[in-house]
């Protein structure tokens, strides 16, 4: 759908305070609309937008509120967000595909195709390790500035110096930065292009997507602006977390990349509105895209009776299984999240998707994207407003589309 289309939309509302959400739901999916309304009217929503496909066919897709807080700019369809660790679930299909044309083999040492890898006690390592985080890369011990965190070698360099802080069978401890890292230099030895150009030119191009991995100069005007996120749902889980993390040096390296830049504030803004980190390639986190490009991305990894899916069943089968869940190494409260190879698999009670067939990828301050191969469903929601520990808005909106499906 172009913009000229999008805008002869129907306004689905207007808000209290004169804010609209425009777009489109099928008929049987308007739980889902009256759910996302309910983001801006009980949950602080600013600016956001909502898609999903099912079977291939767009049922929702709707947008609304404010993408510029500084400005007055509304959310339009063509609006795009930053996407944070969704980006993960980007270079794990990035990741099977090249399994797929078998020049990958997830369960090889990653020092197969990145030789100096194997420094400091990680040649027994492998790539599949890494994307379920087990692999006790989670932080770095270098100090790094965030002109080397741009300029990708560095942190390569600093990977293979470093030794890890646990063994892979100890447990798991979320590789929040450096995921992107490990993973997109396995795909650049393996491919001969960076991460951000092999999914440019594998997906990106080929399915129209404006979903980026280091966002184009043309795309630049089209994104929303973050604003810093909302107050923690008070919990005694959202307490302990918040404890944990500044008493934990590794769990603020591996946000900040030793220093780097503040994560997700810093200087009192959003530290990936900086247009040189959208710009460059930090593919663990840094993704850029609208909530429809997202979700038909998503919807084209499943396939639907019509077109052939970009993931081969074995690939689905394999992304399913359970690699990493419960408490995590840093002694973080156990939220229910579960990683298969790359992707966030279903989390109740926290980000439950749609059941045991889903795969996708959570994103700082509330972001979801997922694929559930059962209902052959493509679904994103993006907000530019972040939300606190407890952030339910997308799960209100999954609860909803799975009320709708019968899920």
């Amino acid at each position: 759908m172009t913009s000229d289309e999008a805008s002869d939309r129907d306004v689905i509302t207007v808000l209290d305070d004169g804010r609209f959400v425009h777009g489109f739901v099928d008929e049987g999916f308007t739980a889902v609309a009256d759910a996302f309304v309910g983001c801006f009217e009980q949950q602080s929503d600013l600016g956001s937008a909502c898609a999903v496909y099912v079977d291939g066919r767009p049922v929702v897709d709707i947008w609304g509120g404010i993408a510029d807080a500084r400005t007055g700019r509304p959310w339009e369809h063509d609006t795009a967000a930053v996407i944070f660790s969704c980006t993960k679930g980007l270079l794990a299909v990035c990741a099977y595909l090249l399994v797929q044309d078998d020049r990958l083999d997830l369960d090889a040492p990653i020092a197969t195709y990145w030789p100096a890898f194997a420094r400091g006690g990680k040649d027994a390592i492998t790539l599949r390790d890494a994307m379920s985080h087990r692999s006790g890369l989670a932080a770095l011990d270098a100090d790094l500035t965030r002109e080397d965190v741009l300029a990708w070698d560095p942190v390569i360099r600093a990977i293979e110096d470093q030794a890890p802080h646990h063994q892979t069978q100890a447990g798991h401890l979320y590789h929040a930065m450096t995921y992107g890292w490990i993973v997109g230099e396995v795909i650049h030895r393996v491919s001969g292009s960076m991460p951000g150009q092999f999914f440019a030119r594998t997906f990106g191009e080929p399915l129209g997507l404006k979903t980026w991995i280091g966002v184009p100069p043309a795309a630049r005007q089209s994104i929303a602006w973050m604003e810093v996120p909302l107050p923690d749902a008070d919990s005694p889980a959202a307490r302990k977390a918040s404890r944990l993390a500044a008493a934990d040096p590794i769990i603020e390296r591996s946000l900040t990349m030793g220093g780097a830049f503040g994560f997700p504030v810093d200087s009192g803004v959003v530290s990936f509105n900086d247009p040189a980190i959208q710009a460059a390639e930090v593919p663990g986190a840094n993704g850029i895209s609208t909530a429809e490009s997202l979700a038909r991305f998503y919807a084209a990894c499943i396939g639907s009776e019509n077109t052939r899916p970009l993931l081969a069943a074995t690939s689905i089968s394999d992304a399913l299984i359970v690699r990493s869940a419960g408490q995590q190494l840093s002694g973080l409260p156990d939220d229910g999240a579960r990683w298969g190879t790359g992707f966030q698999l279903s989390s109740p009670p926290g980000q439950p998707m749609l059941g045991e067939r889903s795969f996708g990828h959570a994103g700082a301050g509330g972001q979801l994207a997922f694929a559930d191969a059962e209902h052959r469903v493509g679904f994103a929601y993006l907000s530019n407003q972040m939300g606190g520990y407890g952030d339910s808005r997308a799960r209100n909106l999954t609860l909803a589309l799975g009320a709708a499906l019968g899920a």
